[in-house]
C-alpha cells in the first residue's frame, strides 16, 4: 500500500521537471496548455478522492483500488503515445481517476489488515510513503527524463503501475462491503465545489487574483459549498457529513494536513528550478539535491507514534511546524550558500514532516469509525491536494511577482514582462547572471512566505488541540 501510494503521490512532483522538455516538444503546447497537463491530474485527483473512499466502503476496497492501479497505467499509457495536447490532458485525467481510487483505498485496506494495537505504526510508515512520494517522483522523475524524453515518464509510471497492479492483487486482502446507497446528489455537488475552487487557485497566478474568471470561481465554489452542507444535512446515508467537522480533532487535523503540505509543495514548486538555475544542477542533479529531505521519513517516521504517545499531540504538531517554518525560512537565505547548507535546510524540513504527517494520519483516520476507512482515506488525501495546489499557487505568485520586480531594467519594461527564466533569457541571453539572481531573490521572497503561513496556520491547529484536550468533558 505504501508503494502505490509513492507512486500516486509521486506522479505529482515528476511531471514538473518534465515541463522544459514538453514546452519543447513537437506538441508546441502554449502556457496555457503546460498548466493544465500539470494541472489535471490535480484536479481530477482532488476532486474525486472522496467519493472514491466511499465507492471503496460500499464496493469493496481492493476492487476499487485495482480498478484505480488500471485506470493509472492506462492514462499513463495513453499520455505517452500522444499525438497532440488534447490527447495528453485525456491521459492526464485519466491517471488522475486512477490516483483518487487508489489513495483512499490504500488506506481502507490498511486499516482492516492490521491489529488495532499496529495500526498506529501502520499509519505512521504509509504518512510517510506519501511524505516520501514527493521526493521520490522528483528523483525517479529526474533520473528518466535524464536518459530519455517526456513519453519515457509516462512509459515508466505505466510500468510501475502495472507492477503494483500485480503485487495488490496478489498481496492486498480483501474487507467487507458495506450496504450503503451512494450519495448521487451530495457527490456531484462536492466535485462541482471542488472543482471551482481549484479553477480560481490554479487560474490565480496566470489571470490575476482579482480577475473575473477567478473571483466568478471562488462565489461559485463557495455557493456550491453551502449547497452540498444543505443537502448532506438531509442524506439518509450522506458520503461525507459535514456535521463531523464540528469535532476539533477532525477540523484541525485537515488543517494541519492541508498546510503541511502547502509547505511541501510549495517547496517541490521552487526547488528543482532553484537548484538548477540558481546552482546550475542538471535536472537529475536537482531530483538527487532533494534527498536530505527524505533522510527523516525514511530513518526516523517508526519512532513517532512512540514520540506522540510520550509528548502528546498538541507538542509534537508544535515541533513539526516550526521546523518545517524554520527550514523553509533557511532555504530562503540559503540558496547562494554551499550546498550542504542548502542540505541541512532540507533535513530541517523533512523532520518537519516527519512528525507532522503520521500524527495527523492517525487523527483524521480515528476520527471515522474504521467501517468508513475509504472516507477517512479520501478526507486525507483531499486535504493534501487542496495544500499542495495552494502552496505551488500562493508561491508561484509571489515568485513571480518578486522575479519580475528584480529583473533587469530593460526587461521589466518590457510589455508584458518576462514571467519565467526561459521567457527572460530568451529576450536578453547577456543578461543571464542578472535574471538568474533575479529568480533567487523571487524565490527567497516565496520561501520565507511559505514559512510564515505554515507557522501562523500551524499555531492555529496546535491552539485548536490544545483547546480541545483541556476543555472540560
Amino acid at each position: 500500500m505504501s508503494v502505490c501510494t509513492a507512486l500516486v503521490v509521486g506522479f505529482v512532483a515528476a511531471i514538473n521537471l518534465a515541463v522544459p522538455q514538453l514546452a519543447a516538444s513537437s506538441l508546441r503546447p502554449t502556457s496555457s496548455n503546460l498548466l493544465w497537463i500539470v494541472d489535471a491530474y490535480v484536479v481530477i485527483f482532488a476532486c474525486l478522492v472522496i467519493p472514491a473512499g466511499a465507492a471503496g466502503d460500499k464496493l469493496g476496497r481492493k476492487g476499487v483500488l485495482l480498478a484505480g492501479l488500471g485506470i493509472f497505467a492506462f492514462g499513463a499509457v495513453v499520455s505517452a503515445i500522444a499525438p497532440n495536447v488534447a490527447v495528453v490532458l485525456s491521459g492526464r485525467a485519466l491517471t488522475g481517476l486512477g490516483a483518487a481510487c487508489v489513495l483512499p483505498n490504500c488506506v481502507g485496506v490498511l486499516l482492516h489488515a492490521t491489529a488495532p494495537e499496529r495500526r498506529p505504526h501502520a499509519l505512521a510508515v504509509w504518512a510517510a510513503a506519501t511524505g516520501a512520494g514527493g521526493v521520490l517522483g522528483n528523483v525517479g522523475g529526474g533520473a528518466v527524463l535524464s536518459a530519455g524524453s517526456w513519453r519515457a515518464l509516462f512509459v515508466a509510471v505505466a510500468v510501475v503501475a502495472a507492477c503494483c497492479l500485480a503485487w495488490a492483487a496478489r498481496s492486498a486482502p480483501r474487507s467487507a462491503r458495506h450496504e450503503r446507497t451512494l450519495d448521487l446528489p451530495g457527490t456531484l455537488l462536492f466535485v462541482a465545489a471542488v472543482v471551482a475552487l481549484l479553477t480560481g487557485i490554479i487560474e490565480g497566478p496566470e489571470q490575476g487574483w482579482g480577475s473575473t474568471v477567478v473571483l466568478t470561481a471562488f462565489a461559485c465554489a463557495v455557493l456550491l459549498s453551502l449547497w452540498w452542507v444543505r443537502v448532506e444535512r438531509r442524506a439518509p446515508h450522506p458520503m461525507l457529513d459535514p456535521r463531523l467537522f464540528r469535532s476539533a480533532t477532525l477540523s484541525s487535523a485537515c488543517l494541519g494536513m492541508t498546510i503541511t503540505f502547502f509547505g511541501s509543495f510549495g517547496l517541490f514548486y521552487v526547488n528543482a528550478s532553484l537548484l538548477q538555475y540558481g546552482r546550475g544542477f542538471s535536472v537529475l542533479q536537482a531530483g538527487l539535491g532533494v534527498i536530505p529531505l527524505t533522510v527523516p521519513l525514511l530513518v526516523g517516521t517508526r519512532y513517532v507514534p512512540g514520540l506522540i504517545r510520550h509528548m502528546g499531540v498538541p507538542a509534537t504538531l508544535a515541533a513539526a511546524f516550526a521546523l518545517t517554518g524554520a527550514g523553509l525560512f533557511g532555504l530562503s537565505y540559503a540558496s547562494t550558500m554551499a550546498y550542504p547548507v542548502y542540505a541541512a535546510g532540507l533535513f530541517v524540513i523533512g523532520l518537519g514532516i516527519m512528525l507532522a504527517a503520521p500524527c495527523l494520519t492517525a487523527q483524521i483516520a480515528t476520527a471515522l469509525p474504521v467501517e468508513r476507512a475509504g472516507i477517512a482515506g479520501g478526507l486525507q488525501s483531499a486535504t493534501r491536494e487542496l495544500g499542495s495546489a495552494l502552496g505551488v499557487a500562493v508561491v508561484g505568485t509571489i515568485l513571480t511577482a518578486g522575479f519580475t520586480r528584480h529583473l533587469p531594467a530593460g526587461l521589466g519594461r518590457h510589455t508584458p514582462p518576462p514571467h519565467t527564466v526561459r521567457e527572460a533569457l530568451t529576450l536578453a541571453p547577456a543578461d543571464h547572471t542578472a535574471v538568474t539572481e533575479a529568480f533567487t531573490h523571487g524565490a527567497g521572497a516565496a520561501l520565507r512566505a511559505a514559512a510564515l503561513v505554515v507557522l501562523l496556520a500551524g499555531a492555529l491547529v496546535v491552539g485548536a488541540r490544545h483547546a480541545h484536550r483541556t476543555a472540560p468533558q
